[in-house]
């Protein structure tokens, strides 16, 4: 990465990256950890009960006769968050039209859907689904962590939020309007704090916290 500016390098890089998820996602984790200044995730083990804050992280679906079958979470930090990964199509109108191709065709490897369009959101929405149910298939003693971010690698990351260590009802964090960080947005120090607490720190950004410490500061002032 450029040395003088390693966030202006990383965005630029991440903003021009295409294909499938597969190819980049991990890539992009590990350098928006480093520009962000937060630890990156570890090598898996042998032992996937040992696996904390890993790539691919392996959990079980138990179904109604007994069985099991198996996921993988993108990216997975105990206590922390879920992350699942996907790549939308850049490609304009114009060059698609100049291959024979509509704007919602496929190419091989050419990444889920075309940005701002309905099929892209269906894709961000059904990954979302997807992060909630490995969040019900994660190990009783791990609960469920208070974050899933959904990527869209080089364009966006999707957030919601529960701190209820229920899993019931991850909601847009923030807010509905604010939820959203586009890649654009890693230069506001407001958008790189809000990654690195949910990276190091999630439940400082639990709303019921804030509340609770203006009451005792009141509190306090009145006694």
């Amino acid at each position: 990465m450029d040395a003088e500016n390693p966030l202006e390098t990383f965005i630029s890089k991440a903003k021009a990256s295409g294909g499938a998820e597969r190819a980049n996602y991990q890539l992009f984790v590990v350098e928006l950890c480093e520009v962000l200044g937060i630890p990156r995730p570890e090598y898996a083990s042998e032992d996937t009960a040992l696996d904390n804050y890993v790539f691919e992280r392996k959990v079980a679906f138990a179904h109604p006769d007994g069985s099991t079958t198996s996921g993988w979470i993108d990216c997975y930090r105990r206590d922390h968050f879920i992350l699942e990964a996907k790549q939308s199509k850049k490609r304009t109108a114009a060059a698609a039209d100049g291959l024979g191709l509509s704007s919602d065709s496929f190419l091989p490897k050419s990444g889920h859907a075309l940005q701002g369009t309905r099929k892209w959101d269906r894709v961000m929405v059904q990954a979302r689904k997807q992060a909630e149910d490995y969040s019900r298939a994660l190990p009783v003693d791990h609960g469920y962590p208070p974050f899933v971010l959904i990527v869209d690698v080089g364009n966006v990351i999707e957030v919601f939020a529960d701190f209820s260590g229920q899993g019931k009802n991850y909601a847009h964090f923030p807010d509905r309007k604010s939820f959203r960080i586009h890649i654009d947005d890693l230069r506001e120090p407001e958008m790189q704090d809000r990654l690195r607490a949910i990276w190091t720190d999630p439940h400082s950004l639990d709303p019921a916290r804030h509340s609770a410490k203006i009451t005792r500061e009141i509190a306090d002032q009145l006694a």
